[in-house]
């Protein structure tokens, strides 16, 4: 078994490689694009939908129902980003058990992509819903020594969220090769069946630990809000 699987080149020439996490990531793009093509280029109203419309209305009504619970906010902002985020993981995570098929996300490189568009995702969203001067005046808040540590802990969560997912994934795949040399008989199925759940979980958790990020700007800025509004108003109670 490879551990790296950048180290998988299927084809090079000079200083261009393309190696096996190239390949299965635009493999999963390519898959999810082609199945929202399907389910969507026929899509109807009412009671008489369709199989596969019912199905993809419920996963996108799951996907809002998260974002609804975590954000306490409408989910038209946040669902496409996230919904994409998950969903490109989710499927990633498990496009393992497919014998001779690697999954993108056991490569640092990919995960650390994600990651750092959710760190670029942040400022973004934040921008958009308080302005520039109101969301980068909050990196100094109480005092402007707070400025670096604010700027630290922005990159360490972000090499948390990709450290945690790269080393979650590769792990279950290296012990499911581990245990197939050690009894290949019935340990490897129990595994697979521990990594799909595995792969599952780490999808979930990515996506709602970027949506947390995401929405926090948001809420400070309506907190913001709501106090001004009581100094001004304080009778409105």
């Amino acid at each position: 078994m490879e551990i790296n699987i950048d180290q998988i080149v299927y084809w090079e020439w000079e200083f261009i490689k393309l190696n096996a996490t190239l390949v299965y990531s635009w493999a999963v793009m390519v898959v999810l694009v082609s199945v929202s093509w399907f389910v969507s280029r026929d899509l109807t109203e009412g009671t008489g939908i369709s199989r596969k419309q019912a199905l993809i209305e419920s996963l996108v009504v799951v996907i809002q129902k998260q974002i609804e619970e975590t954000t306490q906010e409408k989910t038209d902002r946040y669902l496409p980003f996230i919904g994409t985020l998950f969903l490109f993981i989710l499927v990633s995570n498990l496009i393992s058990v497919i014998p001779g098929v690697y999954s993108p996300t056991a490569s640092l490189s990919t995960t650390a992509a994600l990651a750092i568009s959710v760190f670029v995702a942040v400022p973004i969203f934040g921008i958009t819903s308080r302005g520039v001067k109101s969301y980068f005046h909050n990196y100094v808040k109480p005092t402007p020594l707070m400025l670096p540590f604010n700027i630290i802990g922005e990159l360490s969560r972000t090499l948390a969220l990709a450290v945690r997912l790269f080393g979650n994934i590769m792990s279950g795949s290296l012990i499911v090769a581990i245990l197939l040399s050690l009894s290949p008989l019935f340990f490897p199925v129990v595994m697979q069946a521990f990594g799909l759940l595995i792969g599952v979980i780490q999808a979930y958790v990515f996506a709602i630990l970027a949506l947390v990020y995401i929405a926090s700007a948001s809420r400070i800025h309506n907190t913001e809000e709501t106090d001004s509004t009581e100094i001004i108003n304080p009778q409105s109670k």
